[in-house]
């Protein structure tokens, strides 16, 4: 969800969107975690997601979340991670862990591992080195064993380094997207470019890397300049561990209802999923071994490999559980 401060304040928060989807998202036939899930639904694992903040409703009542959202620390601004106005995290969060709808709607890859949200961005979703340092130090402080990097910065800072260091110290993996959600990029972004985060791309329905943007209930753009979706640049972004779904998404979005989105952070949310799967069967791997898992187990591209664009290819929940 990619709504600059400028919208914000024009026309507010993002509204709920008044669709709902009545069929898996094709990444849910794509990965079929639900092949797994007799074994591990993550039960037991929490993922913290790292960005704008989870919709605090996503975790009441009947929402994709209920009784397994934590709201942590707002690091911006005042509040709790509660909020999230751009509606990012909340995508982000169901992709992980919504829970499987009556109706056939589509789910988040590990319908039973809990999210501790973390709001280390603005309101429009724009965060920086400090922030994501902060978000990352306090995701690992909360006993999270994955954190999930909603949104990526252009350039290496000591304090992420650091805390990069510091979560893995304390047995949490972080999952971070080669590339921004809204535009192409052509060199490397942070903290997909540390040693130990593994970095995550997007595919399309075809297999090759995709583009990015999102559109809200009724197929309109929302993109920063409200147009169409702009590719990544393939092989000329930081390194490629594993490869996900990254095109054309169904997600909910604050205060409900069904939202389209596209981009490397989405594919890092079904990745993330996959290691709460892996963690929920095997909760003894250390941060290595997971991050290994999910590699060697990776649908691989036929390539020489890691390959440039795609790493060691798609992550396969079935494989890797």
């Amino acid at each position: 969800m990619s709504q600059t401060l400028s919208d914000v304040r024009q026309n507010g928060c993002r509204k709920p969107s008044a669709r709902a989807a009545d069929r898996p998202s094709w990444s849910q036939v794509f990965l079929r975690p639900e092949a797994v899930w007799p074994l591990s639904r993550g039960a037991g694992v929490t993922v913290a997601v790292i960005g704008s903040g989870v919709d605090a409703g996503a975790g009441s009542g009947a929402g994709a979340l209920a009784g397994r959202l934590t709201l942590g620390p707002r690091l911006h601004g005042d509040g709790d991670a509660g909020r999230d106005c751009v509606g990012h995290g909340t995508a982000l969060a169901t992709l992980v862990a919504g829970r499987r709808p009556a109706d056939g709607g589509p789910s988040g890859v590990a319908p039973a591992a809990k999210v501790l949200a973390v709001a280390a961005a603005d309101d429009a979703g724009s965060t920086n080195a400090d922030l994501l340092a902060r978000g990352i130090r306090a995701a690992a402080d909360g006993g999270a064993r994955i954190g999930l990097v909603a949104a990526p910065i252009a350039e290496p800072a000591p304090a992420l380094a650091d805390a990069v260091g510091y979560a893995t110290a304390k047995g949490m993996l972080l999952v971070a997207p080669v590339g921004p959600d809204n535009q192409a990029v052509n060199a490397p972004v942070y903290p997909a470019g540390y040693p130990g985060v593994l970095a995550v791309a997007a595919i399309g329905a075809d297999g090759a890397p995709a583009g990015s943007g999102v559109s809200d209930s009724a197929g309109g753009a929302a993109g920063r300049a409200g147009g169409a979706a702009v590719a990544v640049a393939p092989g000329r972004t930081s390194r490629v561990d594993v490869t996900a779904p990254g095109e054309g998404l169904l997600a909910a979005g604050p205060g409900g209802g069904t939202f389209t989105a596209s981009g490397p952070s989405y594919a890092a949310a079904l990745v993330a999923g996959t290691a709460a799967l892996v963690l929920g069967r095997s909760p003894s791997l250390t941060v290595e071994q997971l991050a290994d898992r999910l590699r060697s187990t990776a649908y691989r591209p036929g390539t020489a490999l890691p390959d440039p664009a795609v790493g060691w290819g798609a992550v396969d929940p079935v494989t890797a559980v």
